[in-house]
């Protein structure tokens, strides 16, 4: 049987700050981590993907694998560090353009290596010069203002005044063989903190950089999107020329608060198609208009009334996987010679009434199989929740009336078709039910 259901789309919110956050830290009470986790957990729908964001650091990120580890986390399978940092570059809104380094868990060292890739980025200020670490944002603060003692309010304004300069932010990117496999880069696109909020003319060239550099934009609106990729005022082909190509907009709910946790706006929530792994963002910036989107639900590719989204055969100790959810974007299965393709095929052709009359394949697995199939029987569960049963030793002549919900067209037939000389009948009927509108199931 399959090996993977294959790839479908899943919750992300990869933006969201916790408990403890440096900056701007509203979340209050003795059970503020408590109540983070119940709102991650309660989710509807389910978050399957964390970016745990906090201002320069990994202490938030570190925090949450902690608690993880004690099995606080039911839906979560990816978590992730997305590092915070503002640009020296100011917005129309007198805000600062955010950028975001989203960063592989796969690599057992990425922390270590994050951490030695964040302290090489410095900030020159009060005749001194201050790395992105810990201790140093304590050192900025205190040097901007003299009269903080205590050290977590130094942080939060050595936070605030540190900033990043995009030259050697890239510079550092490029020459790292670690940071441009595990990092990716994300740029906010609002005009408060975003790409969207550099409008001077002088700053033209280096917003258009700064989104070159990106790898995602951090936006939720669908003219964004569109822009993005492709749809809007620059093409294909004039993105890929002026920017290095299409990108994928995604977005977060920004909670610095217990009431906006899992909770963005107008339910604009991220949907990344493809397994629960850092991967799956990758591919996303490889085919952002097919994994990538930001709405309350995924895009819908099929009538939910000709999605089968799980086969369960029944009494068939023969089968090493009796029960197997499908994909809703199937369109092949690929295996070696002998791997049961055609018997899965078969089977589900069977549940569709879509067995062909002609009984005497045999190149079928069907008939082959018959002595061994016993009182086996097939159960299609469609998306609409109406779930079909049918046996498979004698195709169920009480159903062969039935209109058959697939079209199941053989090996052989398909060889039989490619042999033939000219138009045949049975080429005929297969382009009428193709005009038709009729689904169809085919084994080669």
């Amino acid at each position: 049987m399959i090996i993977d259901r294959g790839s479908i789309w899943h919750r992300w919110d990869p933006h969201i700050h916790v408990p403890g956050t440096v900056i701007n830290d509203q979340y209050k009470g003795e059970n503020a981590w408590d109540e983070f986790f119940d709102s991650i957990n309660n989710a509807d729908p389910p978050i399957r993907a964390l970016g745990v964001t906090d201002y320069y650091l990994t202490k938030s990120y570190v925090r949450v694998l902690e608690i993880q580890s004690q099995g606080r986390l039911s839906h979560c399978e990816l978590i992730f560090p997305n590092i915070e940092m503002r640009y020296a570059v100011g917005t129309v809104k007198g805000g600062w353009a955010n950028i975001h380094l989203l960063v592989s868990p796969e690599d057992s060292v990425h922390l270590d290596e994050l951490k030695r890739f964040l302290g090489r980025l410095t900030f020159s200020a009060h005749g001194d010069s201050f790395s992105c670490q810990r201790d140093e944002l304590i050192r900025l603060g205190q040097k901007s203002n003299p009269d903080i003692k205590e050290s977590h309010i130094a942080l939060e304004h050595g936070a605030e005044q540190f900033k990043v300069s995009f030259d050697q932010l890239k510079e550092e990117y490029q020459k790292s063989d670690l940071a441009k496999k595990n990092i990716l880069i994300a740029v906010a696109g609002g005009a408060t903190d975003g790409t969207s909020g550099i409008r001077h003319s002088a700053d033209a060239t280096l917003r258009q950089e700064i989104e070159k550099f990106a790898h995602v934009i951090f936006a939720s609106s669908p003219k964004q999107r569109d822009f993005w990729l492709g749809y809007g005022a620059d093409s294909k082909e004039k993105l890929l020329d002026r920017y290095g190509g299409l990108k994928p907009c995604l977005h977060g709910c920004d909670a610095h608060t217990q009431e906006t946790v899992a909770a963005p706006d107008g339910d604009r929530y991220s949907w990344v198609k493809g397994a629960l792994e850092f991967d799956a963002l990758r591919q996303a910036c490889i085919d952002p208009a097919g994994r990538a989107f930001v709405g309350p639900e995924p895009p819908v590719r099929a009538t939910p009334s000709q999605v089968i989204t799980e086969i369960e055969v029944s009494e068939s100790p023969w089968l090493k996987t009796p029960k197997q959810p499908l994909n809703p974007g199937l369109v092949a299965i690929i295996g070696a010679r002998g791997s049961g393709k055609t018997a899965l095929v078969e089977m589900i052709a069977a549940g569709c009434d879509a067995i062909p009359d002609n009984r005497s394949d045999q190149a079928s697995f069907l008939i082959r199989a018959q002595e061994l199939l016993g009182n086996a029987s097939v159960q299609l569960h469609w998306e609409t929740g109406d779930p079909v049963t049918r046996r498979l030793y004698d195709f169920d002549d009480a159903f062969s009336d039935q209109y058959p919900r697939a079209r199941y067209l053989s090996q052989k037939f398909v060889e039989d078709l490619c042999r033939a000389d000219g138009m045949t009948d049975a080429l005929l009927r297969e382009i009428e039910r193709v005009i038709f509108g009729l689904s169809y199931v085919w084994c080669g």
